[in-house]
């Protein structure tokens, strides 16, 4: 059994973007139960927390991540175009609301077809992570993806700024999550370091559960985490 724990260890640590560990982030959130949260008066929404293979380095501004191993697995972040009437300009997965009729799973993969041109089928789903409650007064749930050998990205720019594939290492750094007081709540607003940036609720929220749920096999919850200012509206 301890060997057959540190393998399990050494794969997810490995982040390699192989059968293995897409395996494991399955297992792992098979064992999760999603908690869903109160929708009434809200707008429901769905993200796609999306698994790539990072075949090309990845930079956002003057922060670059070095990918020479194009075998590293990532996920997709985007900027929201500055267009947008709610959250433009700010770091985001791809989604939106859920339509009538479509499930969240059905939402979040449209969405990451419209958004970032990448058409993944129903059976690359892993599982889910928590309800996330906006104080913009929508009910996030994100939907966890593997993209498996498709790596085309296309923005559209009605709706993206930019694409970027940031290593899944990013989210195991020991300066996870950066929590920061303020006097507007009770709560501390949770950060995520992205190279010597960094990116907020609800991004990070989900970001850092999935960290926790789907690598490290922590049933850890986020609903508590706060936002900063700039995300209320």
């Amino acid at each position: 059994m301890a060997e057959e724990e540190q393998a399990v260890e050494s794969d997810i640590r490995d982040l390699r973007f192989e059968d293995s560990l897409c395996r494991q982030i399955a297992a792992n959130l098979s064992a999760f139960e999603p908690v869903k949260q109160e929708r009434e008066g809200k707008i429901h929404a769905a993200v796609a927390f999306t698994l790539i293979r990072c075949s090309e380095a990845a930079a956002i501004g003057n922060i670059h991540f070095e990918t020479s191993d194009h075998e590293q697995a990532g996920f997709i972040l985007t900027i929201r175009a500055a267009k947008l009437s709610s959250h433009a300009g700010q770091r985001a997965f791809p989604g939106g609301r859920i339509d009538s009729g479509e499930s969240v799973e059905q939402a979040a993969l449209r969405e990451l077809e419209e958004e970032v041109g990448l058409k993944i089928e129903p059976d690359a789903i892993l599982g889910r992570l928590d309800d996330y409650v906006t104080r913009s007064g929508f009910v996030i749930s994100p939907v966890v993806i593997w993209a498996g050998d498709k790596t085309a990205l296309n923005a559209n720019p009605d709706e993206v700024e930019l694409i970027h594939r940031i290593p899944l290492r990013e989210l195991l750094r020991e300066d996870a999550p950066i929590l920061e007081n303020i006097s507007e709540s009770t709560q501390p607003v949770l950060k995520m370091p992205l190279g010597d940036d960094w990116f907020a609720a609800p991004t990070a929220a989900i970001a850092y559960q999935f960290r926790e749920v789907a690598l490290l096999g922590r049933h850890t919850r986020v609903a508590q985490f706060e936002q900063p200012l700039f995300a209320w509206k």
